[in-house]
């Protein structure tokens, strides 16, 4: 399987968004939302392609705090049937690769807590929980903020 992966456009709007969906139903961003996050100019969005298919995406974006730049994933899609093939992954190190290209050292994300499968993955790739998040997706769906020291 060759996995390619390119910048991501507001002209893949729909197809990030149908992928977004199938991947968050409650939590998922509006359309709104989600073109606000690709225009923005300290947005990173990244596309990964299996075979010419869209198979996921990711989107962060690059947040000054003082002088100092930190990296915020905002979210990581894998369609259904592309997952548990390393495509969250090599977006996910891709996506870190760009911070720090950018001169970002840390980076940041928030995950559901009962989502096992993304909190594994971060933990595999360096990240260490924060902090809880009460309430942070919605009444009763808590989260957690994670965080990694990237290396240039």
């Amino acid at each position: 399987m060759s996995v390619s992966v390119r910048r991501a456009t507001i002209g893949d709007l729909e197809t990030l968004l149908s992928i977004e969906r199938e991947c968050f139903t409650m939590e998922a961003y509006t359309k709104e939302q989600m073109s606000y996050l690709l225009e923005s100019p300290n947005a990173v969005g990244l596309v990964a392609k299996v075979n010419n298919e869209v198979a996921g995406f990711s989107i962060g974006l690059i947040e000054r705090h003082g002088k100092t730049k930190r990296g915020h994933v905002y979210t990581i899609d894998v369609a259904v049937k592309h997952r548990r093939t390393g495509i969250g992954l090599k977006l996910l190190s891709e996506l870190e690769g760009v911070f720090v290209e950018k001169g970002v050292k840390t980076c940041y994300l928030e995950v559901r807590v009962d989502n096992k499968a993304a909190r594994e993955l971060y933990r595999k790739h360096g990240y260490t929980e924060l902090e809880p998040l009460e309430d942070f997706y919605s009444l009763g769906v808590h989260g957690v903020r994670l965080k990694k020291e990237l290396e240039a």
